[in-house]
């Protein structure tokens, strides 16, 4: 359930309680058909009254819902993998806790694995692994993934990757060929601190399933905050929705994720 979805479903409760509070009261005091005798019993150790209940019951979801909602909405967030862009790590219809906080306070790092809104048009967040960040050389030879020329040790991977790639000249190289500012988020020059090094406030994400993910060697940079500066999504807000940190679905894949 979304944030949107669950605070609707906390209104309808909001509506409901608040009509079953609205009762009509005549000028008497008493209500219609009850003798005060009568009403005098039933508050002597007789069971209370059904709207009694329902409006207990009903105080106890809203209140429930609501930390819930502030839960969601700035501490913890479940998430759903739809596709197979991180296998073998992550399998489709895995349910994981993502952890909404941890980037409000602290950057993001190397190997993190996080969701985020991509520079692409698309309805649905994206969860890929942090590879490279701000001010790191990075290229992919032979299959192998160098960070500042340095080959990372990967056992999280499906198959290398069957792609060069170089970051020089002020864009991602793949294969030899640059991205197209108009289809990839490829910050322009004045935003770079050098040619061959990502660019401030720039994160090179990567899935484990290399060969079988639509990530940053098809797109770009993602960004941890502002406006996408280049591609699809050009001016439109940036950020990292959350660091991906405990897999909780299904139960036989219960652990923390690395």
């Amino acid at each position: 359930m979304t944030p949107l979805e669950l605070f609707g479903l906390i209104c309808v409760l909001a509506v409901v309680r608040l009509a079953m509070s609205l009762r009509p009261v005549p000028a008497n005091g008493v209500s219609p058909g009850v003798a005060p005798a009568a009403e005098s019993d039933a508050s002597q150790g007789s069971a209370p009254p059904f709207a009694v209940v329902v409006k207990e019951y009903l105080d106890a979801f809203i209140v429930a819902g609501l930390v819930a909602l502030l839960l969601i909405t700035f501490v913890v967030r479940t998430f759903f993998i739809p596709s197979g862009s991180m296998e073998p790590t992550l399998q489709v219809h895995d349910v994981l806790l993502v952890n909404e906080f941890e980037y409000r306070l602290s950057k993001p790092h190397d190997g993190d694995i996080v969701v985020f809104p991509p520079p692409i048009v698309t309805t649905n967040d994206f969860i890929k692994r942090l590879i490279g960040s701000p001010g790191e050389k990075l290229r992919v030879h032979a299959g192998v993934v160098y960070r500042n020329d340095k080959p990372l040790n990967e056992p999280y991977i499906a198959q290398k990757p069957d792609y060069e790639l170089e970051i020089k000249d002020y864009n991602v190289y793949v294969d030899g060929t640059p991205i197209d500012p108009a289809e990839g988020n490829i910050p322009p020059r004045k935003l770079w601190t050098a040619p061959d090094t990502i660019p401030p406030n720039c994160y090179f994400m990567m899935g484990d399933n290399r060969n079988n993910s639509e990530d940053s060697h098809i797109w770009g940079f993602a960004q941890v905050d502002g406006d996408f500066a280049t591609g699809p999504e050009a001016g439109h807000k940036a950020g990292f929705t959350g660091h991906a940190i405990l897999l909780f679905w299904p139960p036989n894949r219960i652990g923390i994720l690395h």
